[in-house]
This record gives C-alpha cells, sequence and structure tokens, in this order.
C-alpha cells in the first residue's frame, strides 16, 4: 500500500507538469471506460504517458489508454486523463483520486467526470447518457473514503459537504445542450451508486440497489468527485448507460466488459459533441464554488 501522498508529492507532479508543458487547463476531464475518445479532438494537444510523470498511478484496465493529455476542447483549456484508477485494481483510494488534487495545483476549477454504468432505472435503454444528480457511496459504507487520514486543510476543511455535490447550474445548461443537438431519446438524470468491483452485480445486490434509489451502477467516480469537492472544484458528471442490469432469475443475459467498451464506441460521436457543447458553459476562471 506505501505511504499515503502528503501536500508536498502533490505539488511535485503539479511542477513537473507545469514545468513540461505551457497548458495552464481551467477544466480537468476524467475519460471513462471506451469514453477516451474525447482526448482526440482537443487542439494543440501534448500528452503525457501516466509512466513518465512523477507519482502517477498506472491504469490497468482495457479501454483506459493511461495518458494524460493537455489542449483546447471548443475554447476552454483543458486536461483529459485517458484512463482512470479503481479499487479494483489493487489501489487504496488516496491513490485512486491523486490526479485530482494534481489538477487542483494545476489551476484548474472545473472537474467533468464521465463513466460507463449500468442501468437500474428500467426506464433506461442502452446508448442514454444519465446527467449525475447526485451519487451513494456504498464502499464509504464500509469505511472506505479517499478523505480518511490526517486531513490538510490547504485542500479543504475535514468534513466537507457532499449535498451539492454536482453542480446545478452545469445540469441545467446540459439539458440546454442536450435539446441544441436534437437527440431523439431523452437526456436521462439520477442518482449514481459507486461498488467496488471488479465483478459486475447478482440479481439481488441490483434489486437492493434499486430500492436504494440509484438509477446507475459503476464502479468508479465518486471517490474522484469526493476529493474534487473537498478542494473546491467545481464538478460535473454523467454515465453513458452502457447495458441493463440483470434483475430478472430467469434472464439468460450476463454483463461483461465488451459490451461496455462496444456500446461507448457507439455512443462516442454524440458524447464527444456533448461534451464539446458544454464546454462552452463552463464559467471564466474566479466563478467557482
Amino acid at each position: 500500500m506505501g505511504r499515503m501522498f502528503t501536500y508536498e508529492d502533490y505539488q511535485t507532479t503539479a511542477q513537473w507538469l507545469l514545468s513540461h508543458t505551457k497548458h495552464r487547463p481551467q477544466v480537468a476531464v476524467i475519460c471513462g471506460s471506451g469514453l477516451g475518445g474525447l482526448a482526440n479532438h482537443l487542439t494543440q494537444a501534448q500528452s503525457f504517458d501516466y509512466s513518465e510523470i512523477p507519482n502517477f498511478p498506472l491504469s490497468t484496465v482495457p479501454g483506459h489508454a493511461g495518458r494524460l493529455v493537455f489542449g483546447f476542447l471548443n475554447g476552454k483549456a483543458c486536461v483529459m486523463m485517458q484512463g482512470r484508477f479503481h479499487m479494483n485494481e489493487g489501489y487504496p483510494l488516496w491513490k485512486v483520486t491523486f490526479p485530482v488534487r494534481v489538477f487542483r495545483l494545476l489551476g484548474v476549477d472545473t472537474l467533468v467526470v464521465t463513466n460507463a454504468a449500468g442501468g437500474l432505472n428500467p426506464k433506461f435503454e442502452v446508448g442514454d447518457i444519465m446527467l449525475i444528480r447526485d451519487h451513494i457511496n456504498l464502499p464509504g459504507f464500509s469505511g472506505q473514503n479517499p478523505l480518511i487520514g490526517p486531513n490538510d486543510e490547504r485542500f479543504g476543511v475535514r468534513f466537507p459537504a457532499m449535498s451539492d455535490a454536482y453542480d446545478r447550474d452545469m445540469r441545467q445548461k446540459a439539458h440546454i445542450a442536450w435539446k441544441q443537438m436534437g437527440e431523439k431519446r431523452e437526456l436521462q438524470e439520477g442518482t449514481y451508486v459507486m461498488l467496488a468491483g471488479p465483478n459486475f452485480e447478482t440479481v439481488a445486490e441490483c434489486r437492493l440497489l434499486q430500492k436504494l434509489g440509484a438509477d446507475a451502477v459503476g464502479m468508479s467516480t465518486v471517490p474522484e468527485v469526493i476529493v474534487a469537492r473537498h478542494c473546491g472544484l467545481r464538478v460535473f458528471g454523467f454515465s453513458l448507460i452502457t447495458n441493463k442490469v440483470v434483475t430478472d432469475y430467469e434472464s439468460l443475459e450476463k454483463a461483461n466488459h465488451e459490451e461496455v467498451l462496444e456500446a461507448g464506441r457507439q455512443a462516442a460521436q454524440k458524447l464527444e459533441k456533448f461534451v464539446s457543447i458544454l464546454m462552452a458553459g463552463i464559467p471564466q476562471p474566479g466563478c467557482a464554488n
């Protein structure tokens, strides 16, 4: 497991990046499984493999390239993670969330989180996009939280609020952007629940999660959001519904990672256009929550 990162570790990584690129991003985007193609739309792009960057963990999951890409998307200075880190890769949560605090030290004020998720809400179809209105941190129920351990006040307070984790103004702008795109399916909105994985859920677990009020389930995102809000970043997120969960014992369907990546490929164009339009709605620096 190793020792937890110190403020100086985050600074070392941020300073290395600032000295190796002229880019000064305002927005950070974490690309979920199969969604890394977003980074191909950046202009004046400059990329670094995670293995080059001091202190950076490595991404080991298929569909996660393991690159940090700087550039501009629809006029906004961005940094994108092509590949995130997961608990189920064996990383402690303070390591999973390491990049978020580095982004804060780079001057980022907005974090956009994306993920591939299973649809718990029976109204959802494969290929739908769900704005994340709220989350349920199930690992947190059993003592897994990225903020556990000594608190560094330079990042944020000991007991941060999470009732406003996902920015309301950005959600409203997202609905407007979606209408502009003229998509047939409506933009969904709901609650994302995180499980540790790596196995997909049992039928009984899916039924329980529906009773808890969750609309989509996945194995990521929540730790990054908690750390982002702790250090004052504006957060906006959405899930691509890549499969419908199995809630019937008679069903012969089984979730698998290949269908997740395939759904990502099919929805890529729609998603990339959506995120690009949304960039214009992010307030100028100095207007963060």
